[in-house]
């Protein structure tokens, strides 16, 4: 797990999962964010977001350019991770007791329906729907409570960034148990209401953004302005701070080997 643009991600899927799975058995509380190109350019342009995007457990990459830059800069090789994915692998894994929140009822009772027919369990867990509000204004103490009675390992969280990564900050500190992740529109692509995500073609040729301009040209073409305003600033700073790190790891191996021929 290396930080890449000032996130921290872990781009390995076996990785992820494996993590996950040990915090649920150690009953820790934690959260794990999804960083698409939204999230990455709020953390970038606000330090106390980027802190809660840090404070996690890891990110996992949502987007499918940020591999393409670290490829650029760095020339490592990255697959993406979307939300979407995730979400599905850890739901049909039925190695969970998970609860849904977020979204309204009826994505949620199409949610329930669907993912039912994925995992017959899913049936009988948690699915609530949270009150439009200011995220300082939710009682967290409550929704702790609530989930602490529900016994639920896995805590899907669906309000949309930058609203849910900074719930799921401010929620850890009430809760005992339970691993928190924040999938934005998953539930949407999986409630059976005709809200899909792009095709497969689309997402692998980097064009995902494209399909959900046209889906929701207000909201997306706001989010696409600040990402293709602030994108050069972003890759510049990578590039310097990557020369940076390169500098002073070439200069700890230069005092070593001269503290060796001493």
């Amino acid at each position: 797990m290396r930080k890449y643009f000032k996130i921290r991600y872990e781009f390995d899927r076996e990785q992820v999962l494996k993590k996950i799975a040990d915090q649920v058995a150690a009953q820790k509380p934690d959260y794990v964010c999804v960083a698409d190109g939204v999230i990455l350019n709020i953390a970038n342009r606000n330090d106390s977001y980027l802190d809660v995007i840090n404070s996690g457990m890891f990110c996992i990459c949502d987007s499918s350019y940020v591999p393409l830059y670290v490829r650029l800069l760095y020339g490592e090789r990255y697959e993406q991770y979307c939300g979407s994915q995730i979400f599905h692998d850890i739901v049909t894994s039925g190695n969970y007791k998970m609860a849904f929140l977020g979204a309204s009822r009826e994505v949620l009772n199409g949610l329930r329906k669907e993912l039912s027919s994925m995992n017959r369990e899913v049936k009988s867990m948690l699915f609530h729907e949270l009150p439009f509000m200011d995220v300082n204004d939710f009682d967290y103490p409550a929704i702790a409570k609530m989930l602490e009675e529900d016994g639920a390992d896995i805590i899907w969280i669906a309000l949309g960034a930058p609203k849910q990564e900074i719930f799921m900050n401010k929620l850890r500190p009430h809760l005992k148990k339970g691993v928190m992740i924040a999938v934005g529109a998953a539930f949407k692509f999986y409630c059976g209401l005709d809200v899909k995500r792009a095709p497969q073609w689309m997402v692998k040729n980097h064009l995902e953004f494209v399909h959900r301009l046209c889906c929701e040209p207000k909201k997306q073409s706001r989010r696409c302005y600040w990402i293709v305003k602030t994108l050069p600033r972003l890759l510049y700073e990578e590039w310097r701070r990557k020369h940076t790190s390169s500098s002073y790891t070439s200069n700890i191996v230069d005092d070593q080997r001269q503290v060796k021929c001493k």
